[in-house]
């Protein structure tokens, strides 16, 4: 079974969610770590808009696990966006896994990911990896067309 647009998730925007078991700490990672600020809040929780789309940032008593890619960025330029944020104290994960090329390895923090969904018309994507100061894993991507 396919959506169409009378499916009501198919219509629907994505908003991720990201925990927080300390929201001042987070808050001050993703401002002075990622150059990022919150437009709006709540208690317990903080809104970020990137690009046309949002995440939150909400207080939580349970950990990430960080096993996982839980939210990523497509950038233009990897190689830019990980000096920035080396320079602003980002540490990036030197990882292995099925599907890099290159021995399967992180190279100064970026991958080589062999392939790429059809639709976005790309033959593969460069990748990094980093958490945020709660734990969460988070990753940047770049086409490669």
């Amino acid at each position: 079974m396919s959506a169409d647009d009378s499916d009501p998730l198919a219509r629907a925007r994505v908003a991720t969610r990201l925990p927080a078991q300390d929201l001042d700490r987070a808050r001050r990672f993703y401002s002075e770590q990622l150059g990022l600020e919150p437009v709006d809040e709540r208690p317990g929780g903080l809104l970020y808009r990137c690009g046309g789309a949002e995440f939150v940032l909400f207080r939580s008593t349970g950990a990430s696990p960080g096993t996982f890619t839980q939210m990523a960025w497509e950038v233009d330029d990897i190689e830019t966006a990980v000096s920035t944020l080396k320079r602003r104290g980002v540490v990036f994960e030197e990882v292995g896994l099925p599907g890099l090329l290159g021995g399967g390895r992180t190279s100064d923090g970026i991958a080589e990911i062999e392939g790429n969904y059809p639709s976005k018309g790309a033959r593969g994507e460069r990748g990094a990896w980093f958490r945020d100061s709660e734990g969460n894993l988070l990753g940047i991507g770049q086409l490669v067309l």
